[in-house]
């Protein structure tokens, strides 16, 4: 019994842990290395995370500097980047990539808060479905008597209250520090 809220602990804190990088990539007004971890690069045929073939850094606080390992790549990281969705736009100057992260507006800081909403719900489907899975797990195991199967199951809605609530934390966090100027 304790195997089983321990991995469904296990399957909802990773869960939490998935929702909080995919935060890291929403950007916040500061330069941030990664911003750029959703961006793969076609390199020689595979797709590759640019923080793989080339190293990032913040340079006085707004800009990010990429040099990549391999100057052959430039031009694929170039397009990588003019690719995704990041919305900024980045320069070539032939030996490393530029790119300027300008203030945010308070029209797009909004944008960007509901799109941390939107990462949270998603979260918060994702330690559903956990719930769910582990309830039906339960629900169908016979050899578990009738009472303990019903304080797993209200043990298992405490975690889920749990992960929710923590989740909400993470979101409003991440919200107070995009609306900061």
């Amino acid at each position: 019994m304790e195997e089983v809220l321990h991995n469904c602990e296990t399957k909802m804190t990773k869960a939490c842990e998935q929702f909080e990088k995919h935060l890291n990539t929403v950007r916040t007004g500061r330069a941030n290395p990664m911003l750029l971890d959703r961006i793969e690069v076609n390199y020689y045929g595979a797709l590759t995370p640019v923080n793989q073939i080339a190293s990032i850094s913040v340079v006085e606080g707004r800009t990010l500097v990429i040099k990549p390992y391999d100057i052959n790549s430039l031009k694929d990281i170039e397009k990588a980047i003019n690719t995704s969705d990041l919305g900024l736009p980045p320069q070539n100057d032939g030996s490393l990539i530029r790119i300027s992260v300008p203030q945010l507006t308070e029209e797009t800081r909004k944008g960007y808060c509901k799109e941390v909403s939107k990462f949270a719900e998603e979260a918060k489907i994702n330690i559903r479905n956990i719930r769910r899975d582990v309830n039906d797990s339960l629900k169908k195991d016979k050899s578990i008597p009738e009472d303990t199967q019903k304080n797993l199951l209200d043990e298992v809605q405490k975690l889920t209250e749990k992960f929710n609530k923590k989740i909400d934390e993470i979101a409003a966090k991440k919200e107070k520090e995009i609306m900061t100027i």
